[in-house]
């Protein structure tokens, strides 16, 4: 059941809702069971992006308008307020999306998750080097680099392929700032066993 105070109006056959709080959005994310951050055009779920009421407009001073603040701040906030609720990742495609919980652990998981053996060989290196020492973007990229003299790009291909195929995920701890690197198995055991086992 939506909360009461998270508006919404009739948009054709679906339901546009406006999302302008972070408690408000995270009853969409539960209602939803999942939706993209910023949305994408190929996507066929509903986005954060698309149903918050929000100014766009930059103020006068610079910086981010009202609604990519908000948004920015609820795809990390929401995950690390209710970590037993919201996971956050990537799905195939690329988009980054906010899940409910259930619905990640008995329909997503089972379907999307691939072996690291599974991938290229620099998506296996960069695995293991967050499986040795979990990591920052930043650091992660420069080792690989360094390491493999790969390029940035092939770089953020790999660590997208890991989070795609959940060989990775993001710390929800809120002392951490940026995206900082975990195995899944760090988070999650409990899943990557019932699947391996299987």
């Amino acid at each position: 059941m939506l909360c009461p105070s998270l508006k919404f109006v009739p948009f054709g056959t679906s339901t546009c809702f406006m999302i302008q709080t972070f408690d408000q959005a995270y009853q969409f994310i539960i209602e939803q069971k999942v939706c993209t951050v910023f949305g994408s055009k190929g996507s066929s779920y509903p986005s954060l992006w698309d149903n918050t009421d929000l100014s766009e407009q930059k103020p006068s001073a610079g910086g981010w308008s009202p609604k990519i603040k908000a948004v920015w701040d609820w795809k990390t906030r929401i995950p690390q307020t209710y970590p037993d609720a919201v996971f956050y990742g990537k799905i195939p495609g690329g988009d980054a999306v906010l899940m409910e919980m259930q619905h990640f652990r008995s329909v997503h998981y089972p379907c999307a998750y691939c072996p690291v053996d599974q991938l290229d060989t620099l998506a296996q290196q960069v695995y293991e080097l967050i499986r040795l020492e979990p990591a920052y973007t930043g650091p992660l990229r420069k080792r690989a680099i360094a390491q493999w003299a790969c390029t940035k790009s092939q770089f953020d291909t790999a660590l997208k392929k890991l989070q795609v195929s959940l060989n990775i995920v993001r710390s929800n701890d809120p002392k951490l700032t940026n995206d900082f690197w975990l195995p899944m198995s760090e988070v999650h055991l409990d899943l990557l066993q019932r699947h391996t086992a299987e």
